[in-house]
């Protein structure tokens, strides 16, 4: 089992099969415009700025079970992302991460030894998968795109 075996709704809700990111390196994270770590926005962008280039990609999943803390539309969502934080990399369709309408991916993301099988805590928790599709490291809302940067270097 990989991340290549789910597939997620884009931002304009059509089927998207993560099996398009074999052979990349990803980070995948649960986002909102309006929490405290959502100034890690600009961080994320540079990191994937850094590493685009030898087979990097973020995905981002907006999430508003924290705290109603993304209550826009999808289409607001992206705008805001793009224009006040310069994100380039792909923002997917909203999702709910934990309980009963969890998204699959997530269900399997935290079901992996690396996922450490607990409950996402808040937005902006991430997950590094290898190149093979495979959960290698969970790291939690206040760990910094800064401080996961060597972790990508090693699977670059």
């Amino acid at each position: 089992m990989s991340i290549y075996n789910f597939s997620v709704k884009d931002k304009d809700n059509n089927d998207v099969s993560l099996s398009k990111y074999k052979g990349k390196v990803v980070l995948i994270v649960n986002s909102a415009t309006r929490c405290g770590y959502t100034k890690q926005y600009p961080a994320l962008e540079e990191l994937y700025q850094k590493y685009k280039d030898d087979g990097f990609i973020i995905l981002d999943f907006p999430s508003n079970q924290f705290g109603g803390q993304a209550p826009e539309d999808i289409e607001d969502y992206v705008n805001i992302c793009m224009l006040d934080y310069g994100v380039t990399y792909p923002i997917f369709n909203k999702i709910k991460v934990n309980g009963k309408d969890a998204d699959p991916l997530y269900d399997y993301l935290k079901s992996t030894p690396a996922g450490e099988g607990k409950r996402i805590r808040w937005n902006f928790t991430k997950f590094l998968i290898n190149r093979e599709g495979e959960v290698v490291a969970r790291f939690d809302s206040k760990i910094t795109p800064a401080e996961i940067d060597p972790e990508v270097a090693k699977l670059i």
